[in-house]
């Protein structure tokens, strides 16, 4: 080669290199800065006490065989994720907690978003979207914002041209949330099926709530729990009370929700009106007399004294300890179809995935212990949530840490990974965002295999009816689906709940529905016409024929459900249909539930008491009754 040649290409190629690194150091240097510290936060973890690097850790997992552990996200670019949730785009939110253990008026708490640009299973685009949070336990994408639990707030932060900017300082949509609760606080906000967001709360954090200025008399109690909002009405109500600390919530194909707790049993079924055992206090009803368990079989402790149960291998073959966080049911499509169907959560001390499944057992569910998943032996692992994403893979918050109930020997403010979990290797998403598909096009992804389509699809789509109606088409094919009897009971209900959610569900369409042949849609029928109190109260009537005669469990729960939202003169009927039949009484939930919907109107009304007490095959309930009419003033 000439040597100018030579020389030429040379200068080329040094130029370029320089441009580069330029170019690299232009875009690091806002990141480095950026990458700092809120002010005043600070480690209060002994300095001799450190976690191993994030892709060290990763190294540490033990996953089944076929599976693949990488890291998506760690710090210095991510630190204390204590929630995430997936936009349109597959896009990560995640909210990082400084201010953890110690409440304050003010933080520095942010929102991140995590971009995976070229789809390599690891995050390359990083954007903070708000760095003026206090106490973050919960975040929460849709309908022109984001969503953040926020105690004593919950909070909405608009930006409704998805710009990744907010439009203007949160909105407190509601307060009065204690702020006593340490890691007990409102937490796990989650889009349930019917279009409502799901939210839970712990036992040391008993608050009043309501939207700001709502007088004390008028607030709405909650002890610990489990609550909703709708985000469009901002309506809000209480799904059920009791339990510890639960923290984590997802639903089945069916509608059917569960959620994980801690210490007095980790895998609960979420029935409306529920009241379920607690940790320690009364509750808040002194006429409820006994209380609903958990739905599982299994501790994954040895049931000794909980404290007790943190590490060591004691309680290693059972599961790893007491404490739960998180919860998922996999519904993705890429682990094998072996682990669908299966709800998984992060067992804080014992350093693994726990596994139940999930059975039916008369009107509720059973959840049996399956082997563990993604063991680790990084003793600073923290699993605090987990959920599958648009590639089907799933994503692990690791809060990284020491100690218990996250820390109580200082804490660790400068670390804090994402993982990913594979069944080979991650699958590249590039490109993707919902938004820009048409109404039909989401109808069509509502048939999706990987439930991450479908929810964002629904949510979309009930975005989109708030501003207009949508595309007529969508509407044809959504009652098509749901009218078609050879679909399964799933592809029907997922077109019930878009239809219901986007405003095109009658309440004529959902009464034929008490007919139909599939339980399912009979129980999801009640429940939806349970949000329209007058259509409710008229078809009374009607329930009390489906209480005696419909032969589903099932059916009859979700009408003694229903029993807490009639006028107390209007419960009599459907509760006596129910109570005849003597084949539930060794139901797990159908007792109960009857008993909190008809206890008040026996108070009401003792004489009318005395005539259900002698009418009703249950023996818990004849127990229940005889005392309410002796305690009656």
């Amino acid at each position: 080669m000439p040597f100018f040649s030579f020389y030429k290409t040379a200068l080329v190629a040094t130029t370029l290199l320089v441009i580069a690194f330029a170019s690299l150091k232009a875009v690091e240097r806002p990141i480095a800065k950026d990458l700092e510290l809120p002010p005043g936060a600070k480690n209060t973890q002994p300095g001799d006490k450190q976690p191993p690097t994030p892709s060290e850790s990763a190294k540490l997992f033990s996953p089944p065989e076929g599976f693949e552990v990488s890291l998506f996200a760690g710090e210095p670019h991510v630190r204390q994720p204590i929630s995430f949730c997936f936009d349109a785009r597959g896009r990560l939110w995640v909210a990082e907690c400084y201010s953890y253990r110690h409440w304050k008026p003010e933080g520095n708490d942010r929102i991140l978003i995590l971009e995976d640009v070229d789809g390599d299973g690891q995050f390359d685009k990083r954007t903070v979207f708000w760095d003026k949070g206090n106490y973050i336990s919960g975040i929460q994408v849709g309908f022109g914002g984001v969503w953040v639990c926020s105690a004593p707030h919950l909070l909405f932060i608009p930006d409704t041209n998805g710009d990744d900017k907010p439009d203007g300082p949160p909105e407190a949509l509601l307060d009065g949330w204690s702020t006593e609760g340490i890691h007990n606080v409102l937490n796990g906000l989650t889009w349930g099926p019917d279009g409502w967001l799901y939210g839970l709360n712990g036992i040391t954090a008993p608050s009043k709530v309501g939207k700001p200025g709502t007088p004390e008399k008028d607030r709405v109690d909650i002890e610990c729990g489990i609550w909703r909002i709708h985000p469009h009405r901002r309506d809000f109500e209480i799904v059920a009370h009791g339990t510890t600390n639960p923290w984590g919530l997802d639903f089945d194909l069916h509608g059917q929700a569960f959620f994980t707790n801690c210490v007095i049993g980790h895998l609960w079924h979420l029935i409306p009106g529920g009241r379920y055992q607690r940790m320690f206090g009364e509750d808040l009803n002194p006429y409820s007399y006994q209380l609903l368990g958990a739905c599982s079989d299994h501790f994954h402790w040895t049931g000794s004294d909980w404290t007790k149960s943190r590490g060591g291998t004691e309680h290693d073959a059972l599961g790893g300890g007491h404490a739960h966080c998180g919860a998922m049911i996999y519904y993705g499509d890429n682990w094998p179809d072996r682990f669908r169907g299966s709800i998984y959560t992060c067992n804080v001390h014992g350093a693994r995935i726990n596994n139940d499944t999930l059975h039916r057992k008369g009107s509720g569910f059973v959840g049996r212990h399956a082997a563990d998943l993604f063991a680790t032996s990084d003793a600073w692992f923290r699993g605090v949530e987990l959920m599958y994403g648009p590639d089907g893979g799933v994503y692990v918050t690791d809060w990284c840490d020491l100690g218990e109930c996250h820390d109580t020997d200082g804490i660790h403010l400068t670390s804090g990974r994402i993982f990913k979990l594979t069944y080979g290797k991650p699958k590249p998403v590039i490109g993707l965002d919902l938004k820009r598909e048409s109404d039909v096009e989401l109808v069509e992804r509502l048939q999706h295999k990987n439930q991450w389509f479908v929810r964002t699809a629904q949510r979309l789509l009930q975005e989109r009816s708030i501003e207009r109606q949508i595309d007529a088409r969508s509407v044809v094919r959504l009652r098509s689906q749901l009218n078609a009897k050879d679909n399964s009971a799933a592809s029907r209900l997922r077109a019930l709940w878009t239809l219901h959610a986007t405003g095109n569900l009658q309440a004529d369409r959902l009464t034929a529905l008490l007919d139909d042949a599939d339980a399912n849609l009979r129980q999801w029928s009640i429940r939806l016409l349970r949000e329209d109190r007058r259509v409710l109260v008229g078809l009374t009537e009607r329930f009390s024929e489906m209480a005696r005669e419909d032969r589903e469990p099932a059916v009859r729960l979700e009408l003694a459900s229903l029993l807490q939202d009639l006028p107390v003169k209007r419960r009599w009927n459907i509760a006596e249909a129910l109570a005849s039949h003597e084949s539930d009484s060794n139901d797990a939930s159908l007792p109960l539930m009857i008993w909190y919907g008809i206890e008040p109107a026996i108070g009401a009304d003792p004489l009318r008491g005395v005539q259900f007490l002698t009418k009703c095959k249950i023996s818990l309930l004849r127990r229940h009754a005889a005392r309410r009419l002796a305690e009656a003033k």
